[in-house]
Order: structure tokens, then C-alpha cells, then sequence
């Protein structure tokens, strides 16, 4: 399980793993996404919570939980009602 991290950040590792066939994939079965697609360092120095683009999220994790057979599993950082709601309706 990854947690606090943007899809657009884990997308690239999964698909490198894919390609390489790589067996930890198999194992791995859940994602709880953080709402910015802000790195770590740039939310470490934020005053303010980046609440990111609701639709974006929920369109980035839609893709990741198709391709990749993950649970998606609420939201971390910045996420709020909005974003679980549209998560919600893309497995729906």
C-alpha cells in the first residue's frame, strides 16, 4: 500500500514495474492518494494545504485502479468531501 502520494507520482513506478515484470507488483493492492500534485518537498514548505484539482485526482486514480487492479482507499493530505465523492463515482 502507498499513502500520500499523487497518482501522477506513483503512475511512473508502476508502469517501469509492469514493463520489468517486476513480482512485487503483484503484492502490491492499495492506494490512498494524496490530493496535490505538489512533491513532498514543495508541501513541506507550503503555508497552506494544497487541496489540488478534484477531477484530476479522481480521473488519475480511476486509470491507476484499472490498469493496476488497486484499491483506492479514501484520500490523505488535501483531500475533503469533493474529492471522496468523485472518487466514489468513478467506481461506481
Amino acid at each position: 500500500m502507498v499513502n500520500c502520494a499523487h497518482p501522477t507520482h506513483l503512475r511512473p513506478t508502476l508502469e517501469r514495474a509492469a514493463k520489468a515484470d517486476e513480482k512485487w507488483l503483484g503484492r502490491f493492492r492499495g492506494f490512498r492518494a494524496n490530493a496535490s500534485c505538489k512533491s513532498h518537498e514543495e508541501l513541506d514548505n507550503s503555508t497552506e494545504l494544497d487541496r489540488g484539482d478534484v477531477d484530476v485526482l479522481a480521473r488519475e486514480m480511476a486509470e491507476i485502479r484499472e490498469t493496476f487492479g488497486l484499491h483506492v482507499v479514501g484520500g490523505c493530505c488535501g483531500t475533503d468531501h469533493e474529492h471522496i465523492s468523485a472518487l466514489a463515482s468513478t467506481a461506481a
